[in-house]
């Protein structure tokens, strides 16, 4: 059976904690014990990790031994224009699960009237959704969380390859859009649009910035069953 793992915010020699209301769920939810054995990382490195006291708001671990990390053969940004905040939670949750390092929030022409200035306000919980998504895959980084910026700006992410979901029917297949040659150190960035499509000044932008256009097929697809769909097809075409 794998073990839990999770996040703490500093290794100190061969000891690190978890505190606070996190501690607490340690505690109580999960009923973590001593002696019991985890996987804890710091966003950097990762370790096999026993617990070595239990308190009220405080979990002690100490180290054991180095682990192994799992990673991804392929670096994946996601970015994904502001829909309504259900939709995008769980966009975040299942992005996090298939290995997204990095998540962009992009204020598009039809994003609904609001959502950029609510967003600001939601940071913190996204990350709490980030870090439990990533503790439930078992991730050894937790990604990052950017934006809301601008759709002009957010098409000028680098990366090596870029790639702009588009339900038009001219747009090619995301499979004949793969590069032939592919390595584990490229950055590859999914550019995902609201529930209003793009405007053709949009695909104008992302045209002349360089980015691929691609299809998911004939049918229309929510934001968020898109972008998850085609993280899988990138992330499975790298690993192959």
């Amino acid at each position: 059976m794998a073990r839990r793992l999770f996040f703490v915010e500093h290794v100190r020699g061969a000891q690190c904690e978890i505190a606070g209301e996190r501690a607490h769920h340690l505690r109580t939810v999960l009923r973590v014990e001593p002696g019991e054995r985890y996987e804890v990382s710091d966003n950097e490195r990762l370790w096999l990790a026993e617990v070595e006291s239990v308190r009220r708001d405080r979990v002690l671990f100490r180290l054991i031994e180095p682990a192994v990390p799992r990673t991804l053969p392929v670096q994946l940004t996601l970015l994904a224009a502001l829909v309504k905040f259900e939709r995008l939670e769980w966009m975040f949750e299942k992005a996090t699960e298939l290995g997204v390092g990095r998540l962009v929030l992009v204020e598009a022409a039809r994003c609904e009237a609001g959502l950029e200035r609510a967003a600001r306000k939601r940071m913190e919980r996204w990350r709490r959704i980030l870090l439990e998504a990533s503790q439930q895959a078992r991730r050894v980084r937790l990604p990052e969380l950017d934006g809301p910026m601008p759709f002009a700006q957010a098409v000028e992410n680098p990366a090596d390859h870029r790639f702009f979901l588009d339900e038009q029917g001219t747009a090619p297949g995301v499979f004949a859009q793969l590069p032939e040659l592919r390595s584990s150190s490229d950055v590859v960035a999914l550019l995902v649009g609201p529930e209003g499509g793009w405007t053709d000044a949009e695909r104008n932008l992302a045209a002349a910035a360089g980015w691929r256009r691609a299809s998911l097929g004939p049918l229309i697809l929510r934001s968020e069953t898109a972008a998850l769909a085609a993280l899988a097809i990138l992330a499975a075409a790298w690993a192959s």
